[in-house]
């Protein structure tokens, strides 16, 4: 089992990264992840809105979204498209975890529809999966790319209050705790994105090795 004092370790070879993300809760995680967070600029703090999600994949969507705010920013950007794939559902919510309940569902609307749809289910396997893109410019024709999973089980009712999406139902058996009753270190130790985004950094260190 990992340590629960887990120390940051994530530095990219840029002094400045938007980050195409609008949702505070992921931008806050995102900023734990990193050694100098100010190196970090999420793109509301620059005017940049959301690109619509039309992509068919992790992949499409994330390099929608670095494409799109390193457009309107002029600097490198970083993207992440994640989700729950759940094997009973044959993979949904998938890339639609956002917004399994609607396009202006709340985390406790898309948590009761998954309840609901795995209500009868035996097998609860499901795992995280996160696909994060780091483009040098808009036009970037060799953008970097990285993938995180985090396998678990999708609890019948949810537990704790940390994290945020599908955390408090999502169950990791070898330390009996949900997703949500991890501390911040810990969760930033075994997730999907703080896997995609370790992978992500060691590719940008062999690329642009001095």
């Amino acid at each position: 089992m990992p340590s629960n004092s887990l120390d940051n370790t994530i530095d990219l070879p840029f002094p400045k990264v938007v980050l195409a993300s609008g949702n505070l809760k992921k931008i806050q995680e995102f900023e734990t992840l990193f050694l100098n967070s100010n190196q970090i600029i999420p793109q509301p703090e620059l005017g940049i809105e959301s690109v619509e999600e039309t992509g068919l994949t992790f992949i499409e969507n994330a390099l929608l979204k670095a494409r799109h705010a390193a457009q309107e920013s002029g600097l490198p950007a970083l993207a992440d498209d994640s989700g729950l794939v759940v094997e009973a559902l044959d993979g949904a919510p998938g890339i639609f975890s956002g917004r399994y309940a609607g396009s202006n569902a709340t985390d406790l609307d898309n948590c009761q529809k998954l309840l609901s749809a795995l209500e009868s289910a035996l097998n609860r396997a499901a795992f995280f999966h996160a696909t994060i893109v780091f483009v040098e410019h808009a036009m970037d024709p060799d953008p970097v790319i990285a993938q995180g999973r985090w396998h678990g089980e999708i609890l019948r009712s949810p537990r704790g209050d940390g994290g945020f999406g599908y955390d408090p139902l999502f169950y990791i058996a070898d330390v009996q705790l949900s997703a949500a009753e991890l501390s911040a270190a810990e969760k930033n130790h075994r997730s999907h994105r703080g896997q995609a985004l370790r992978a992500l950094t060691h590719q940008l260190n062999i690329r642009f090795q001095p």
